[in-house]
């Protein structure tokens, strides 16, 4: 891609144990640009912390939500109709508030070059905990 910078819109997935207490567990970040053509997403699930949450929380369950939301980023026929929908279509499908454990946080948006390492750049800024030197 050339330097010209591409619009794009993204979600942070927050895991949400019990939503009850309106606590969550940001778990990966969904990346649209319509420009580049470009819909991926990338997780990382901490389960320690998930569990600082929640303790005993089946995190299967966080995994199996976010196998769904890959499915449907890549268009697998898994995905069933979400899956078969334009990039478009797709993002809107992830980026709908829904009561699942895992949830999409209000969309946002910005510019880059290179849609593939922002997506790892928001990652490693919004889900990633940072360590700390003692």
């Amino acid at each position: 891609m050339s330097e010209d910078r591409v619009g794009y819109q993204y979600v942070v997935l927050r895991c949400v144990p019990r939503v009850d207490r309106e606590e969550f567990v940001n778990v990966g970040v969904v990346l649209y640009s319509q420009r580049a053509d470009f819909l991926r997403c990338l997780a990382l699930v901490d389960v320690d912390r998930i569990h600082a949450v929640a303790p005993g929380f089946d995190v299967s369950a966080v995994d199996g939500a976010l196998e769904a939301i890959m499915a449907v980023c890549v268009g697998r026929d898994s995905a069933g109709a979400p899956g078969r929908a334009s990039l478009t279509d797709r993002f809107g499908f992830l980026a709908a508030p829904r009561s699942t454990v895992v949830q999409p946080g209000p969309v946002h948006g910005g510019l880059t070059s290179d849609p593939a390492a922002e997506l790892t750049a928001l990652v490693s800024r919004l889900v990633v905990t940072p360590t700390t030197g003692t």
